[in-house]
């Protein structure tokens, strides 16, 4: 495919926005179609809750040629991030290319590339492209539990939403709330509401582990999830030379069990009867979970309540509700329900023989470096590698992509990738099962790891100054810079993908 060639991406978030920048700096014909107002994605203002923020800090989640505004927090809010990205996309001429309140409803391969229904304010009409790269999130499709009482609950007054679908903190003013779940989304929008709702309740089956943003000692979670050390004390598929002595040591195992033991006291677990269930270790590969600030000392206060081990049997109306029942037995006022229960990989405007292409019979994404599907030709995925860092982790997707419609890119045969992929996703299937429900579009907590692979495909790779400040010092975005504008070689993998080896 050469460069003036025509180029769809369905979604204006980070992993969107990153691949219009650079296929259009590489001299492709680019548009953008995002069914919401504005872009940003998980970011946007129609999705994001309260108390949403970054995971990590402004020089770690954001572009390499792109820096987040100097007068932002060390860790921006949503609106923050959202306002970010609408300047990357003022900063290098993106609007233009950016089709927004507009959904793709139907994606049909065709001999040329695909076509295109979608609906705008206007209507339904139709497109064509000559490659589609998917960038719509792996938490696009919100996952709702299904409640008996349901109809009762909510002609008792009681509402019922999901996370992402609550974004104004007013509603809950003076109000009984109980959230479904304890992950980060439950947490941040637990601690974020029960400032205002008259009480609050986190309701879940289970706890996961969570590292606090910081542990003291000038340590804090970065240090831990985003160096190359850090990496190292977690058993990977393909282990480097440091990693198998830090394992043959046993000093992985050693620093683990200090480092849970500083998050139980440091967070109050044991105070709060808030301890998971077995040991930071065994769940560290699943990847970041960050504790949320303030969460506790609002447990301590009273403002929220936590009800480990249980879940919502039933929706209550009539003269005891809205209320839920609980698997305790007990009963529990709640005019607002609201469900951190995650979201389903979906990609409902492919066609259904496209989607079975694309997933094994465990429902996984198929693809090769996380971004290409063997078996469907003129198709990319950008987004479905989660990690620690998705700013960057994008960009470099981005000139992944690039590289291999320009032909920079060479990849192994069909059979090669097939067995890649079917090697990762078994091993991921053993070893990493928390992130089961991710469908194998994650590569944390590996993602320096990840992006050494990309850079490598694309023939090049980060100075070895800037590799060994990596071992002890967290990954920056601005590192990637000179590598990422600096001329793309051929990489090591075998051969250039041709159209006829996808199908």
């Amino acid at each position: 495919m050469t460069s003036g060639s025509r180029i769809g991406i369905v979604g204006a978030g980070v992993a969107g926005l990153a691949c219009a920048k650079v296929l259009s700096q590489a001299g492709f014909e680019v548009e953008v179609f995002d069914k919401t107002p504005d872009v940003g994605g998980g970011w946007s203002a129609t999705r994001r809750y309260p108390g949403l923020r970054s995971v990590t800090r402004k020089v770690t989640d954001a572009f390499s040629d792109h820096p987040m505004p100097e007068d932002y927090p060390s860790v921006p809010d949503g609106q923050q991030m959202q306002a970010y990205l609408a300047g990357y996309v003022q900063e290098f001429g993106l609007g233009p290319k950016l089709r927004l309140n507009t959904e793709v409803i139907a994606a049909d391969p065709v001999d040329s590339g695909w076509l295109l229904e979608i609906r705008d304010e206007t209507g339904g009409h139709h497109t064509s492209c000559d490659h589609l790269i998917v960038a719509n999130g792996i938490a696009s499709d919100p996952l709702m539990p299904e409640f008996e009482g349901q109809a009762a609950f909510e002609a008792a007054g009681g509402r019922l939403h999901h996370v992402s679908r609550f974004p104004d903190v007013d509603r809950v003013r003076d109000r009984s709330v109980v959230v479904v779940g304890a992950g980060s989304d439950a947490c941040d929008f637990a601690e974020a509401v029960s400032h205002l709702a008259d009480e609050t309740s986190i309701v879940a089956t289970s706890l996961p582990w969570k590292l606090p943003r910081r542990f003291g000692f000038g340590v804090d979670h970065e240090q831990l999830v985003l160096t190359r050390l850090g990496e190292a004390h977690l058993a990977s598929r393909q282990p480097s030379r440091p990693e198998r002595l830090l394992n043959w040591f046993r000093f992985s195992e050693a620093n683990l069990d200090l480092m849970q033991e500083r998050v139980i006291r440091r967070e109050k677990l044991r105070d709060l009867n808030l301890i998971p269930a077995g040991r930071l270790g065994d769940s560290a590969g699943a990847g970041v979970h960050l504790a949320t600030e303030g969460f506790t000392a609002q447990i301590e206060a009273g403002r929220i309540a936590v009800h480990r081990d249980t879940e919502i049997v039933e929706l209550i109306g009539g003269r005891h509700g809205p209320a839920v029942r609980l698997s305790d037995g007990s009963l529990k006022l709640a005019e607002i329900v609201v469900c951190a229960t995650g979201y389903r990989q979906a990609v409902p405007f492919l066609t259904p023989f496209v989607r079975r292409a694309l997933t094994d019979d465990n429902g996984d994404f198929r693809l090769y470096r996380h971004l290409l599907p063997v078996g469907v030709a003129n198709l990319s995925f950008v987004g479905y590698n989660s990690s620690a860092a998705d700013f960057l982790t994008a960009e470099v997707s981005a000139h992944w992509i690039a590289g291999l419609l320009t032909g920079k890119v060479r990849t192994p045969s069909v059979d090669d990738m097939s067995a890649e992929i079917d090697e990762r996703l078994a091993w991921s299937r053993a070893n990493v099962p928390a992130e089961g429900h991710l469908h194998g579009a994650s590569v944390a907590p590996f993602t320096l790891a990840y992006l050494d692979t990309l850079l490598r495909d694309l023939g090049t790779k980060l100075p070895l100054r800037a590799r060994l400040r990596q071992w002890v010092l967290p990954l920056r975005a601005s590192a990637y810079r000179g590598v990422l504008r600096g001329p793309v070689g051929t990489g090591d993998a075998a051969r250039p993908l041709m159209t006829s080896d996808r199908g």
